[in-house]
């Protein structure tokens, strides 16, 4: 994840959008990255929009609330438009920088 470490040193915490549609799961050495990404960067993300299209997708909003300090919210595929939105800095606060990370037919995040 060097793009994501680069933007965290150059602009302090990011908002993160997560796209989880078309996502199917991680096999076990993709998972162990994940894991070791989100204990890395605890403290790195100020907001987290998770996208999806399953019921377990929107699970998944709940169980990464202990890995991050990050204000995590689930959003259907179809509200794209609106986790985006919640994603903007607003206009009384300094302009973190926002991130999307994929994983349309990837397997991880």
């Amino acid at each position: 994840m060097p793009e994501f470490e680069r933007l965290v040193l150059q602009h302090g915490k990011v908002r993160v959008l997560f796209d989880m549609t078309g996502f199917h799961g991680w096999d076990a050495g993709a998972m162990w990255e994940d894991i070791k990404f989100d204990i890395k960067h605890f403290a790195d993300i100020e907001r987290l929009a998770m996208i999806g299209e399953k019921k377990w997708q929107q699970g998944m909003a709940t169980f990464f609330k202990p890995f991050t300090k990050a204000t995590i919210r689930y959003f259907d595929h179809a509200d794209a438009a609106e986790a985006r939105k919640w994603l903007e800095p607003s206009s009384t606060n300094a302009a973190p920088r926002s991130l999307e990370m994929g994983s349309r037919n990837q397997g991880t995040k």
